[in-house]
């Protein structure tokens, strides 16, 4: 007779089960690369902004190219500032650069942009512009077709990795020679977490700087637009106001 035991014959489904494989462990948030020997392109260096980003990063230790409609112009902001900035027309600063900041103003916007389309294909480009007007009343924020600057760019640059940073410093503490450290925390956003971790790593190059991650491009339209209030708050206070994220 045969038997039907289950201790003799285990059904199949009684076998070892293989266990799941381990689940990796969550990425250190500020776990960031090491940038150091990207060359770091500046759209817009002549101006305010640009001009002194590209000081700080310089200082700091980074290559860095300023870009100017006219490559003379470019060259001679950047013999001022030294320390091995060099400058180059618009087109040749992106072709030559590993991250590309976008610095001009927003009224120029699009149309630079729209030149470069081919020219920063494949890079990774920080937008960094604040669409405002200026009235009696005080700085206010425009409103962009897009959403903000930022989305206009990603829209006109396809074939770019588009991000968003640097919108709240002060030129005037970014050109300071005697301010050794920009005590600010820098607004970071994207769509890849490896582009914006190479932003955050680009801002903490800056001594006193700290770049924090602030969600997706749909969100830049309010950390461009808050650079009105900042405007606001340092024309009452006299001031160079700049942002500190608590509790990261």
């Amino acid at each position: 007779m045969t038997s039907t035991d289950s201790t003799q014959n285990p059904p199949a489904e009684a076998a070892a089960t293989p266990k799941a494989p381990a689940k990796a462990p969550a990425k250190d948030p500020w776990d960031l690369p090491d940038v150091s020997g990207l060359v770091v392109g500046v759209l817009g260096g002549t101006g305010d902004q640009g001009r002194g980003l590209a000081y700080r990063l310089a200082r700091a230790g980074q290559k860095v190219i300023i870009g100017s409609r006219a490559a003379d112009r470019a060259q001679s902001a950047a013999d001022e500032l030294g320390l091995g900035v060099e400058g180059a027309d618009n087109a040749e600063c992106a072709r030559r650069s590993d991250i590309v900041i976008i610095a001009v103003p927003w009224e120029g916007h699009a149309k630079t942009l729209e030149a470069l389309r081919e020219d920063l294909a494949g890079k990774l480009v920080v937008d960094c512009v604040n669409p405002l007007g200026f009235d009696k009343q005080g700085a206010y924020a425009l409103r962009v077709e897009e959403g903000s600057a930022a989305q206009q760019a990603a829209a006109l640059l396809p074939d770019s990795r588009v991000t968003a940073a640097f919108h709240h410093l002060s030129a005037v503490l970014l050109q300071d020679e005697s301010v050794e450290e920009i005590d600010t925390d820098v607004m970071v956003l994207g769509e890849v977490r490896a582009d914006t971790d190479i932003v955050q790593a680009l801002a903490a190059r800056i001594p006193g700087m700290r770049g924090v991650f602030a969600g997706r491009l749909r969100n830049a339209h309010q950390v461009e637009s808050l650079v009105a209030n900042l405007i606001s708050t340092n024309r009452r206070y006299k001031a160079h106001s700049g942002l500190r994220v608590t509790d990261v």
